[in-house]
């Protein structure tokens, strides 16, 4: 089997890896195996940066539109970034964690 038939019988992600010093972070946009973790450096292909300080975002949309018609998925960050960049079309999605409403003191010494 070629590379190429490896590559697509996998679930592929396109998610952010953080790079940068500490207190300086900056992102790569990366295509990669779904299985793979951010940090362990193992990717296909890089198709942007996202530099905070800056305020830059810089993505290859031919090479994203690319690997999105082939199948690969998109992380729920990377998809409100590409929301924002009209690069797709839809809502953005929710990604802070969802937290329980808060009680009264009151109402917690009762129980």
């Amino acid at each position: 089997m070629s590379d190429y038939g490896r590559i697509l019988s996998r679930m592929l992600m396109i998610r952010l890896q953080r790079i940068g010093r500490k207190n300086d972070a900056a992102f790569r946009v990366l295509l990669t195996d779904s299985k793979n973790s951010a940090k362990s450096g193992r990717f296909k292909e890089i198709l942007g940066s996202y530099n905070i300080k800056k305020g830059e975002i810089l993505f290859k949309a031919d090479r994203i539109t690319y690997w999105i018609g082939k199948g690969a998925q998109v992380s729920d960050t990377v998809h409100n970034f590409l929301v924002h960049q009209k690069l797709i079309e839809g809502k953005k999605k929710n990604v802070l964690s969802k937290k329980s409403p808060t009680k009264a003191r009151k109402a917690l010494k009762k129980s």
